[in-house]
């Protein structure tokens, strides 16, 4: 089964879990066994229609699935995501 890397903002939902392993041929199905198993997680992953929020990236070991097949990408045992959400802010000059 693939693993789910879980950022530190968001480990509250997974009962301070950085690491969880879900069922799932594809990333996006794996991600959405991972908010069935932790439900909090879902609002904060997918907007209200289902979709992978903007500013949440998620990456097959080094590469953004985004850039592979998106959420159809394949995954399998031994395999790491690691959700990355997007960082903004800083000072405009």
């Amino acid at each position: 089964m693939p693993k789910v890397r879980i950022p530190t903002p968001l480990r509250q939902y997974t009962s301070g879990t950085s690491e969880v392993e879900v069922g799932g041929g594809t990333a996006g199905e794996a991600l959405g066994n991972l908010v069935e198993e932790h439900p909090d997680l879902k609002q904060h992953l997918y907007t209200g229609d289902g979709k992978l929020r903007s500013f949440v990236n998620v990456y097959k070991g080094d590469e953004d699935i985004r850039y592979l097949d998106g959420q159809d990408t394949e995954v399998g045992q031994g395999d790491e995501l690691s959700i990355i959400p997007s960082i903004a802010g800083g000072v405009c000059r």
